[in-house]
């Protein structure tokens, strides 16, 4: 199988350009982050402390996490019930950042997330997916933006859904997660070896789009 690991911060963009370029090749998409984000929001509504692993991994049994696929768009399911619109809240992203922290947690969705790359094409999108998760990917891009950059487009995104967005709340959450990423005790936020860098800063989501798909052409012709 061919697959393609996209690491980098929150916002940075990579959600919306792995799923471009999945298209782009008939790939499936993995979005990763949106599996923690299940796993954060089940915290949340039973009241746990996400920042307490021995809590969090003792309720990881009740957690069912899967990913269907509908006309080629990912939707996440926790305990069966669609969550692709409620994992998507303010409130989660932070939930999300502090359960991803947790080894017990990543070891719960590691096999799933491998399992699912060996089966087929994949584009894996997260913050440890060249790394840890697949390692041996054939692509690893780092994407990344500055802190700026990414809370006016997270803004812009959030008002859009219609949710109450504050610029400043925004960039502090941002250099929260980024932070928690960059010095969690497992599974750091960092560039993979191998990995290509990608600024997003100052080049629009097409040119991201574009320069992500020629990177991974110039590597899919080659591996076909």
């Amino acid at each position: 199988m061919f697959t393609v690991a996209i690491d980098g911060p929150s916002g940075a963009g990579k959600s919306t350009i792995a799923k471009r370029a999945a298209k782009e090749f008939g790939f499936l998409y993995m979005d990763t982050g949106a599996l923690y984000r299940a796993v954060g929001l089940y915290m949340l509504r039973c009241g746990i402390d996400t920042d307490d692993e021995q809590k969090v991994s003792k309720n990881l049994d009740f957690v069912n996490v899967g990913l269907n696929y509908e006309n080629g768009i990912q939707r996440v399911t926790l305990n069966r019930e669609d969550v692709s619109e409620a994992i998507r809240k303010n409130e989660v992203s932070m939930a999300a950042s502090n359960v991803s922290a947790h080894n017990s947690v990543r070891k719960f969705l590691l096999a799933f997330q491998r399992d699912t790359a060996q089966t087929q094409n994949t584009v894996m999108d997260g913050r440890d997916i060249g790394t840890v998760v697949l390692p041996d990917a054939q692509v690893k891009i780092f994407l990344t933006a500055t802190g700026e950059a990414r809370t006016k487009r997270r803004v812009l995104q959030l008002t859009e859904l219609g949710q109450k967005a504050s610029y400043e709340t925004i960039l502090a959450e941002i250099e929260q997660r980024d932070y928690n990423d960059i010095h969690r005790e497992h599974c750091a936020l960092k560039q993979a070896p191998g990995a290509v860098y990608v600024d997003t800063t100052n080049i629009t989501l097409e040119e991201s789009v574009n320069r992500v798909i020629d990177i991974i052409r110039s590597e899919y012709e080659r591996f076909g």
